[in-house]
């Protein structure tokens, strides 16, 4: 006598899960591999949507997908520690059609993920390891405090102008700007009003107070470099001309590892020091440098192309010789990727830079 089973098994059967995520809750659309099968809203929490697809699709191969941004990859590691098959895209790699652009929603938006997952479209970005998001969480959290306090000296600046109070002769430089000499010609300044005077020493209570901790962050990302995992590469990186300790530990946090780049072009695009293009039958034009890129990565190399040009005597050639067919603004990006290709050597080959001789 036969049975009826109601069991179902989707072994060897791909799951695809599209995410649209938020901070309190999740946009999830399920296809599988011929039909689309729901769209719905669920809590924040992996474990939940690993037990609704072990549950509805049991013994199936799980894919998801969702977009790179304020909820970093902490999800991308939970799915994966679950057994499910996980990756983080860009969100300007997904597929969109124009009306999608127009009518953004939520539910558009994963099941737009969840589709371009299941056809294969979606390529994931690298992933780093939790050591260096956390080591690159200091590097990073210096850089918010130094433009905080940048933001603080305009303020005074500001509130100097404001009151017609002009700067000393021997401070107007740029050098001796906020030396310990010019906090205390600030603190000696006198207002009519106490309510004046009281808000121009909380902006320079703030000033010292930001100064103080760039200091103790600076001091924790010298400790790191002298760690085992970065000691040894750091050293590597400060042997090229423009590299200190601050934009060596940049490179290593932010690159992770230079083999996961093919060749030294895809390295440049990660970066974004590769031009804009625009090709249409024989018109081909060249723009500015694109704006997709790693930006923090792009600054701090940009600001070290302008010391090598200085201190190498091969790229100080380079500069003045494209100084002599575009600005040096162009230029210097020129010699930032210069720059780059010398980094690129000493990570790949674990060897020390020697500077050329020009003769």
């Amino acid at each position: 006598m036969q049975t009826q089973s109601n069991k179902i098994d989707f072994s060897g059967q791909h799951i695809y899960v599209g995410l649209d995520v938020h901070l309190k809750s999740w946009k999830v659309t399920i296809m599988t591999e011929k039909l689309p099968f729901k769209t719905f809203s669920q809590d924040p929490k992996p474990d939940l949507l690993y037990n609704y697809l072990a549950r509805n699709f049991p013994n199936g191969i799980y894919h998801t997908a969702y977009e790179a941004g304020f909820c970093g990859y902490w999800i991308h590691n939970k799915f994966t520690a679950l057994g499910i098959k996980s990756i983080v895209v860009n969100p300007a790699d997904i597929p969109t059609t124009n009306k999608e652009k127009v009518q953004k929603a939520d539910k558009r938006d994963s099941q737009k993920i969840a589709k371009a997952l299941r056809s294969g479209d979606l390529k994931g970005i690298h992933v780093p390891s939790s050591k260096t998001l956390e080591d690159r969480c200091l590097i990073r959290t210096r850089a918010i405090i130094v433009q905080d306090l940048t933001r603080n000296k305009n303020r005074i600046k500001s509130f100097l102008h404001f009151h017609g109070i002009e700067m000393p002769e021997n401070f107007k430089q740029l050098n001796h700007h906020w030396s310990k000499r010019f906090i205390a010609w600030l603190k000696s300044i006198e207002m009519t009003e106490s309510s004046a005077k009281k808000s121009l020493d909380l902006f320079i209570a703030e000033a010292e107070h930001l100064r103080s901790t760039i200091l103790e962050a600076t001091r924790g990302i010298r400790e790191l470099s002298e760690k085992e995992a970065y000691a040894n590469r750091v050293g590597l990186l400060r042997g090229i001309p423009g590299i200190g300790i601050l934009t060596a530990m940049i490179i290593l946090t932010e690159l992770e590892t230079i083999n996961r780049f093919g060749n030294f072009d895809k390295l440049c695009s990660f970066i974004g020091l590769i031009p804009t293009t625009h090709s249409s039958g024989e018109k081909e034009n060249i723009g500015a440098i694109t704006h997709r890129g790693n930006s923090f990565l792009r600054g701090a190399l940009v600001e070290s192309a302008w010391i090598a040009a200085r201190m190498d005597l091969a790229l100080n050639k380079s500069y003045h010789d494209y100084c002599k067919r575009m600005e040096p603004n162009k230029a210097i990006i020129r010699i930032a990727r210069k720059l780059l290709n010398r980094i690129r050597f000493v990570l790949k080959n674990n060897q020390p830079y020697v500077c050329s001789v020009v003769k």
